[in-house]
C-alpha cells in the first residue's frame, strides 16, 4: 500500500483559538502600519466605478467550519472569545498575544471576469480592535494571494470567481469589534487596459482546476519561486491553527508569516514543497497557520507587492534579517525581540517523517502557487514520494493530504490500488520525484506523457 497510515482526520471546526505567534505591545522600534479601524460604512465611490460594476454582499451569519474564533449574534459578526492568548514560549519578550478571529464567505462567480474588488464595510471597533476586509480571485492561474480590499484589491490577471476573508482583532479584553455588513464590488480597473488581450491570451492556458472549468490544458509546470529559510518546529499539539484546524500527532502542514497565503480549512490551495538542503528529502504541504513570529510577512514576494519590509532582499524573511543583522532592532512587528531566523514552521509530521529532520534546520521552499502547469490534488496522504514509477523505488518524502503538486509528465509503471482508483499511471513531478495517480483525487490541467 503506498499511502503511509497517519493521525491526520479531517474535522469540522465552528471556531477557537488561533496558534500565531503574535503581540501587541508597542514596540521600541519601527514596525509596519497595522489595519486601519473601521468605526463605520466605507462607500465605493461611484464615480469611480464603471457601469459594469457587479455588487454583492457577504453573508455574515453563515459562520461555520472554515471560521475561525468568531460567531454571528445581534446581527453582527463578532469574536467568540476575547481573551489575549499567552506569549509564545519563543519570544524572549514574553507579552500577550491578541484575540483573532476570521470569517470566510462563500466564493462568488462573477457574471463577467474582473481585475477589481472593494470593499463596503460597517463596523464598530471601539478602542483595542481593529477589522480587515481581504480578498481572492480565481482565474487562469488558480487563486491570488489574498489582498486587502481597502481601497482597492486589484489583480493583474482577470478573476472570475471572488471569495472575501474578514479579520477582526482585540488587543485587550475590554475591546469588542463587530461587523454589522460587508459589502463587496468587482469591475474592471480602468488603468488596466491589457487585461482583456491578456484575458483572451489565457484562454489558452493550462486551466487549474478541471473539476469546475472542463477545459484541457497543456503547460509545462513550474515549482515557481523557492528560497532557502530557516525552519522550525510547530508541535502545540491540541492547539488550533490560524485556519482552525486542531493540530493533530505527526500532522502534515506548515506556517508561513503571512495571512495572504493562509489556505483555508481542508484544502490546498497554498501549498508548499519544502525540502532538505541537499535534496534527499521533501514533503509538499498545505500553509495552514500564520507564523513564525511576524504575520505580514510575505517575504517571498518583490518589494513593490510585498506587505511590509519593502527594502529588504526578495527572500529573505524580517525575522531572519533581525536576528542575522539586527534588522528592525532585532524586533519583529510585534516588538518582540527575535529569537531565530525562521521562515518557516514545520507541523510534526512533516518535520519528522517527511524531512526526517531532528532539529531545526536551513530548508529550500518552493511556493508553489507562484508557479505555472497541471497541479494533482492528493486526496488521500501522506502520499510517499518514489524515485521511480513504483513502490520498489526508494521513498524520497511525503505529500501531505490536500497538497497540490506540479506535474511535469506522467508514465507507465507499476500497477497500485488506491483510494481513487486502480491504475499504472505515475505522475513525475517537477522536482523528478514520482506518485501514483491512484491516490490523486484531482487534476488541474491535462499532464501529458513524458
Amino acid at each position: 500500500m503506498e499511502r503511509r497510515r497517519s493521525s491526520i482526520r479531517p474535522t469540522a471546526l465552528a471556531g477557537g483559538l488561533l496558534a500565531l505567534a503574535l503581540a501587541v505591545s508597542p514596540p521600541a522600534a519601527p514596525v509596519p502600519p497595522a489595519p486601519m479601524p473601521v468605526s463605520a460604512a466605507v462607500p465605493v465611490p461611484a464615480a469611480d466605478a464603471p457601469a459594469g460594476v457587479e455588487r454583492w454582499a457577504a453573508d455574515l451569519s453563515a459562520v461555520g467550519a472554515d471560521d475561525v474564533n468568531v460567531r454571528f449574534a445581534g446581527g453582527r459578526l463578532r469574536l467568540a472569545d476575547r481573551t489575549p492568548r499567552p506569549a509564545t514560549r519563543g519570544a524572549r519578550d514574553r507579552r500577550a498575544a491578541p484575540a483573532e478571529g476570521a470569517y470566510l464567505s462563500r466564493a462568488r462567480d462573477l457574471a463577467r471576469p474582473a481585475t477589481r474588488v472593494r470593499a463596503e464595510v460597517a463596523a464598530d471597533v471601539g478602542r483595542g480592535g481593529a477589522v480587515e476586509v481581504q480578498v481572492r480571485g480565481w482565474g487562469s492561474a488558480g487563486w491570488t494571494e489574498w489582498r486587502p480590499a481597502d481601497p482597492a484589491a486589484v489583480f493583474d490577471r482577470p478573476v472570475d470567481r471572488v471569495q472575501a476573508r474578514v479579520l477582526l482583532t482585540a488587543r485587550t479584553p475590554a475591546a469588542t469589534p463587530s461587523v454589522r455588513a460587508v459589502r463587496l464590488a468587482a469591475d474592471r480597473d480602468a488603468a488596466d487596459r491589457g487585461a482583456a488581450d491578456r484575458d483572451a491570451a489565457d484562454r489558452g492556458a493550462p486551466d487549474r482546476d478541471a473539476a469546475d472549468r472542463g477545459a484541457p490544458a497543456v503547460a509545462a509546470a513550474t515549482p515557481g519561486l523557492t528560497y532557502r529559510v530557516y525552519a522550525t518546529r510547530i508541535g502545540l499539539v491540541g492547539a488550533r491553527t490560524a485556519n482552525g484546524r486542531t493540530i493533530q500527532s505527526r500532522d502534515h502542514f506548515v506556517a508561513l508569516p503571512s495571512f495572504r497565503s493562509l489556505a483555508p480549512l481542508n484544502s490546498g490551495d497554498y501549498t508548499v514543497r519544502v525540502c532538505t538542503t541537499g535534496g534527499s528529502r521533501c514533503e509538499y504541504a498545505p500553509v495552514w497557520d500564520v507564523g513564525p513570529w511576524n504575520t505580514r510577512d510575505d517575504y517571498w514576494n518583490p518589494g513593490d507587492v510585498r506587505e511590509n519590509w519593502k527594502d529588504l532582499p526578495q527572500g529573505r524573511p524580517e525575522a531572519q534579517a533581525a536576528y542575522q543583522s539586527g534588522y528592525n532592532g532585532g524586533r519583529d512587528q510585534y516588538g518582540r525581540t527575535v529569537g531565530s531566523p525562521a521562515g518557516i514552521d514545520l507541523a510534526d509530521g512533516t518535520f519528522w517523517d517527511g524531512l526526517q529532520l531532528t532539529d531545526n534546520a536551513w530548508v529550500d521552499v518552493a511556493y508553489l502557487w507562484t508557479g505555472t502547469g497541471a497541479r494533482g490534488v492528493v486526496g488521500s496522504g501522506p502520499l510517499t514520494l518514489r524515485a521511480g514509477p513504483g513502490t520498489s523505488y526508494a521513498a524520497r518524502g511525503l505529500a501531505a493530504t490536500y497538497a497540490r503538486v506540479p506535474i511535469q509528465c506522467h508514465v507507465t509503471g507499476q500497477t497500485v490500488t488506491g483510494t481513487f482508483r486502480t491504475t499504472n499511471r505515475w505522475h513525475r513531478l517537477t522536482d523528478g520525484q514520482y506518485v501514483s495517480d491512484a491516490y490523486i483525487s484531482t487534476l488541474q490541467g491535462t499532464p501529458t506523457p513524458c
